[in-house]
């Protein structure tokens, strides 16, 4: 296997997401304490937590854990699920084990890195870019466009990391159709499905179309990262059968704590969801006053969906410097636009993510604000 290059992101994060006084740049929404997720549990889930035995779990996961996750699509049956490490599991393992060196795949940019790096270690690439022009709007056409006589796998992520971009139902269609026309396995990114602010949530991709993957996440919209729980969802179950096979190099079996939490989670999604939604629509006020008062310095718009969205920086200095100064001056940390760099398109420059699923922000924003002034 080829080696990886550096996971950027990561190796940001080493440096400074738990030493940087204010972590305004984080991508999950509102964790819940042990004490507060347990008190959500119905009678069977306190009951499978407190005589849980520390043994080997199944490879594809708990068979109630994936009745659960089953339940939250339209179509789907437990054996439909194959549950992962996380969602960088099921993305590592899906596109090491269902693409071939012939093989050839579009993938959107700008994008989680490893959408792009993992299948550009295996096969052939082409990204289409979402453009901030655009509003970065789903371009079906452009992925149309790139589509080659070899293309095994269009990968997308909506609500989309880092921009916030949700695409219409129309565009949405349209694409699960092309993809399902062509014979083109569709791999749907849906960890932050859920968070949606101005839009429905789309139809989940393996609802729409049986030879679709959906991956998610119990660490993003519902705020359960150390779970280290995530699952790829899809009804073709030789598809399936070949992710299993390859999860027995990796992980073989999820931690057995985090299967019975993930249940607890999932059988209280509507409440935890809400909540989660709720910390969004109370902080973007706060962010979009902030962007507001230096218009000069900022353009800003409200995400479509998820908890991370994607400013414009104006300054003369750059965004590289501003966001590195900033966090090594105030402890506020951002992502700068060079996380988000692509080697397939051209991807901007002048932008950063911010997080909005956290509780208060507003000490953040206010050494931001006062480094600002000070300048």
């Amino acid at each position: 296997m080829p080696t990886l290059p550096d996971f950027r992101l990561e190796t940001h994060f080493a440096r400074w997401e738990f030493t940087a006084r204010y972590h305004l740049t984080a991508s999950d929404a509102q964790t819940l304490t042990m004490s507060e997720l347990l008190a959500l549990a119905d009678d069977d889930g306190r009951e499978r937590w407190e005589s849980l035995a520390l043994g080997y779990t199944e490879t594809r996961g708990l068979p109630t854990l994936r009745e659960a996750i089953a339940a939250t699509y339209d179509e789907l049956e437990a054996d439909d699920i194959l549950c992962f490490a996380g969602a960088e599991e099921g993305i590592y393992l899906a596109m090491r084990t269902l693409l071939e060196p012939s093989d050839h795949l579009v993938v959107l940019t700008p994008n989680y890195q490893a959408a792009e790096t993992v299948p550009l270690s295996v096969a052939a690439v082409t990204g289409v870019a979402l453009r901030p022009e655009d509003g970065w709007a789903l371009d079906v056409d452009a992925v149309e466009a790139a589509l080659k006589p070899n293309t095994r796998m269009v990968s997308v992520n909506f609500p989309n990391n880092p921009t916030g971009a949700v695409p219409t139902p129309e565009a949405w269609q349209r694409l699960v159709e092309l993809c399902a026309e062509r014979g083109i396995l569709l791999f749907s990114d849906e960890v932050y499905r859920g968070l949606e602010l101005t839009r429905e949530s789309l139809p989940q991709a393996t609802d729409v179309a049986g030879t679709a993957l959906s991956l998610n996440v119990m660490s993003k919209a519902y705020g359960l990262p150390g779970l280290r729980i995530g699952w790829i969802a899809c009804r073709d179950r030789a598809v399936l059968d070949r992710l299993e096979r390859a999860k027995h190099y990796t992980t073989i079996c999820n931690s057995a704590p985090s299967e019975v939490l993930a249940l607890i989670a999932l059988r209280a999604r509507d409440q935890i969801l809400e909540r989660n939604r709720g910390i969004v629509a109370t902080n973007l006020p706060l962010f979009t006053e902030f962007f507001d008062r230096y218009p000069d310095l900022f353009e800003f718009t409200a995400p479509d969906g998820g908890c991370v969205t994607y400013p414009r920086y104006l300054g003369t200095d750059g965004v590289e410097t501003m966001c590195t100064e900033l966090v090594e001056q105030t402890g506020v940390l951002l992502l700068p636009a060079s996380i988000y760099r692509s080697d397939l398109t051209a991807t901007p420059t002048d932008r950063f993510r911010v997080g909005l699923g956290r509780h208060n922000p507003a000490p953040a924003l206010a050494a931001w604000s006062a480094w600002l002034d000070a300048r």
